[in-house]
């Protein structure tokens, strides 16, 4: 399997187990009532699983990405290009005359 499809489903499996313990918290401290609301009802278990399946998709695709932004290249040599000057004699602004045109004699020569 390509390093880079193992590394995608190590971190989702790990988003997943700790959406799993973040909606177990959400349970277990009572958070808005919800563990009154599950377990008095008979859907319960469908919006528990509702909510562990959204919430493992964010923190997977968080979890991939603080991934993916750690693997870092370590590369102290500078990278830039040749940086030239535009628009510059002897590193002086050079002006450049702009006629500007009224919206009427604009739309006369469109």
């Amino acid at each position: 399997m390509p390093k880079l499809i193992r590394l995608y489903i190590t971190h989702v499996i790990i988003g997943f187990v700790i959406a799993g313990a973040f909606v177990g918290m959400l349970l277990w401290f009572n958070i808005a009532n919800l563990w009154h609301l599950v377990s008095h009802s008979d859907k319960g278990w469908l919006a528990v699983l509702v909510l562990w399946l959204a919430n493992g998709i964010v923190f997977a695709g968080v979890q991939f990405g603080i991934a993916v932004m750690n693997m870092k290249d370590d590369d102290d040599e500078p990278r830039g290009g040749r940086r030239q000057r535009v628009g510059r004699d002897n590193g002086q602004m050079v002006p450049i005359r702009v006629t500007a045109q009224s919206r009427s004699d604009a739309s006369k020569n469109s």
